[in-house]
């Protein structure tokens, strides 16, 4: 079996379909699959690797224009990388996995040739410039300790081209502590909710509540004394009120620079592009196609059943 550093290369994914790919993914918790079981990935939640993981019968990740471009840039930046620092690197091809670690994959982008290192590659756009520039975001930082824990580098790098007109390069160290505790994180993911039968802690993710509709979408009429915390609603209350002032806030903001536009469709604020066009949109009038013509309304009716929450 071949190795990297101290991961066993499970299989080889140089010509393997990326259907094969994904499936073979659902075996383990990926790098890009970490942040989000942590609650810490603004753009996956842990609901979602949750359900890819535990449904055998759909695979839900979706090649998106944006996620293939990523893909194709990959060796783009791999090449930059390689010019501005002078740091050889080679492709892997394969899944590794580490047996300390059962539950985990990693799929790293490239090896830092005569180095204990990876190498990460990133396309992002602009307006992430500033934080790019200043540090690896979070998200990505656990993505490249799991990959450090399953592999046992001693460093990465991560390069991101950032709206195709700079290349940011960080570099990270191994942070034994840190590292330990992401994994075992991890692992008590994986034995309770992917092994076992509990459901990822909620986090509020439209995830989440999905699959409690799609869960418990029938109900009984009866009623139930529930034991939690009396101050669990008291924060529920809190947090509503600062909604309602948080938004009434962004309103205000809204109102304000709608003033300074008057007619015009489109101004700059730094760099920073806001919009205020105008939008023509064709509805049914469905209060007077119910009277003139109920027969029709009645032949087109479609009934959808979820339930209602209110506190």
């Amino acid at each position: 079996m071949r190795k990297y550093l101290d991961a066993n290369i499970i299989c080889d994914t140089k010509s393997m379909s990326k259907e094969k790919w994904l499936k073979k993914r659902k075996e383990g918790i990926g790098g890009s699959d970490a942040a989000s079981v942590l609650g810490l990935n603004p753009y996956k939640s842990s609901m979602s690797v949750y359900m890819n993981i535990k449904n055998d019968l759909v695979i839900d990740e979706e090649i998106n224009y944006k996620m293939d471009l990523g893909n194709k840039l990959e060796d783009f930046v791999a090449n930059e990388f390689t010019l501005k620092t002078g740091k050889k690197v080679r492709n892997v091809n394969g899944i590794l996995k580490n047996d300390k670690y059962p539950f985990a994959l990693a799929n790293i982008d490239r090896a830092v040739v005569g180095e204990k290192a990876f190498l990460e590659c990133k396309v992002t756009n602009s307006y992430s410039k500033k934080l790019w520039q200043k540090e690896v975001p979070i998200y990505i930082q656990v993505q490249c300790y799991h990959y450090m824990a399953v592999t046992g580098a001693t460093h990465c790098y991560i390069a991101a081209l950032i709206g195709n007109e700079e290349l940011v390069i960080h570099k990270l160290d191994r942070e034994e502590v840190l590292i330990n505790e992401i994994m075992n994180l991890e692992k008590m993911f994986w034995d309770k909710c992917i092994l076992g039968e509990e459901l990822p802690i909620p986090d509020g993710s439209d995830d989440y509540s999905s699959v409690l509709q799609g869960l418990y979408k029938d109900s009984i009429e009866e009623e139930v004394i529930l034991f939690e915390k009396e101050d669990l609603l008291k924060r529920y209350d809190d947090v509503r009120e600062l909604v309602k002032d948080l938004d009434s806030e962004r309103k205000a903001i809204e109102q304000y620079l709608q003033m300074q536009m008057k007619d015009y469709e489109v101004a700059y604020l730094g760099d920073r592009k806001i919009t205020w066009k105008k939008q023509v949109r064709n509805t049914v009038d469905t209060k007077r196609l119910k009277k003139e013509h109920p027969e029709i309304v009645e032949k087109y009716m479609k009934t959808t059943i979820s339930r209602v929450f209110r506190i």
